[in-house]
C-alpha cells in the first residue's frame, strides 16, 4: 500500500487489491459484538446507531461506492458532532475534488479505489484558504476572524 501524509495531515492509503482487510465490521456486526473496535458504514446504514459506542471505536470507515452518493458526508458529520475522535476514513470511489469537502465533514483519512496525484491533492486542499461556515473540522469561519 502507498501511504503518505500531506502537509495538511491527510492520510491517503491506496489498495493494492480488493482483499485488504482493516478489521472493520459492518454496523450490524459491530452492534452484536462486544470486542470490535472498527466499523464500516455503508450508504444505507444509520451512523447514529454508533453514537452510544463511540468511546470503543478506533476506526470508522465510510464507504462511497459511487462518487455521486453523498450519504457518507452526513454520516461523518453526525459522528464528529457526537464526539467521535478516532480515525474517520472515506473509502471507495473517492475523487480528489471531494477530499477538501470530506475533510470539512470530519474525514481525516482516505482510501480511494484509484490513486490520486499528490500535486492535485495538495492543490485541492489549498484551493479554499478561508471558509464561510463552521463544520466538523477545526477551521474558523472568515466572519469569526473578522469580528474577533
Amino acid at each position: 500500500m502507498g501511504d503518505f501524509v500531506s502537509a495538511t495531515d491527510t492520510l491517503i492509503r491506496y489498495r493494492d487489491d480488493e482483499t485488504v482487510d482493516h478489521g472493520a465490521v459492518t454496523v450490524d456486526s459491530f452492534l452484536d459484538q462486544s470486542n470490535a473496535n472498527a466499523v464500516r458504514v455503508e450508504p444505507g446504514d444509520d451512523a447514529r446507531e454508533l453514537i452510544p459506542h463511540l468511546s470503543r471505536l478506533s476506526l470508522v470507515e465510510v464507504n462511497f461506492p459511487a462518487f455521486g452518493d453523498g450519504r457518507g458526508y452526513s454520516s461523518a458529520r453526525m459522528l464528529r458532532e457526537a464526539g467521535y475522535e478516532g480515525e474517520l476514513r472515506a473509502v471507495g470511489d473517492v475523487l480528489v475534488d471531494q477530499i477538501a469537502y470530506m475533510r470539512r465533514c470530519g474525514f481525516d483519512a482516505f482510501e480511494p479505489d484509484a490513486a490520486l496525484d499528490k500535486d492535485d491533492l495538495a492543490a485541492a486542499l489549498a484551493r479554499w484558504p478561508e471558509v464561510y461556515q463552521p463544520a466538523a473540522d477545526s477551521r474558523k469561519p472568515i466572519w469569526a476572524k473578522r469580528h474577533a
